[in-house]
């Protein structure tokens, strides 16, 4: 079975997060192990934008609070596309709608490669 960061080869994920630092190593790590990473982006509107464009989005990460923004509108996009995501995020898993509460929720600090093992079906849970 290949490791999580094995997993992102090829793929193209949307990365939305706010924390300059975590956007920046999320990308280099995923670029690093193939990945094409769209982003990362801040906001919502922004990544909303992201999403209407058209452009492939295998899977996303997603973290809940955008500069005093929730995520949720985002989420219920990417639903809406059956593309999977993820929240990795400060919040307890209680602060997700329970309209969006079968996506994994991960707490941060997460390990790239067990956000990529979730968005990928290698594992259900962080």
């Amino acid at each position: 079975m290949p490791n999580g960061l094995d997993l992102l080869n090829g793929r193209h994920v949307l990365v939305v997060e706010d924390e300059y630092f975590i956007a920046d190593d999320l990308r280099r790590v995923f670029e690093e192990n193939g990945a094409q990473v769209i982003g990362p982006v801040g906001s919502v509107d922004d990544a909303l934008a992201m999403i209407e464009d058209g452009q492939r989005i295998d899977a996303a990460v997603l973290d809940i609070n955008l500069r005093e923004v929730m995520v949720f509108p985002v989420a219920d996009a990417l639903k809406a596309k059956g593309i999977p995501f993820v929240f990795a995020t400060g919040y307890e898993e209680n602060a997700v709608p329970s309209r969006l509460r079968d996506a994994a929720h991960c707490e941060k600090p997460i390990e790239p490669s067990r956000l990529a093992e979730v968005l990928f079906g290698q594992s259900v849970a962080c």
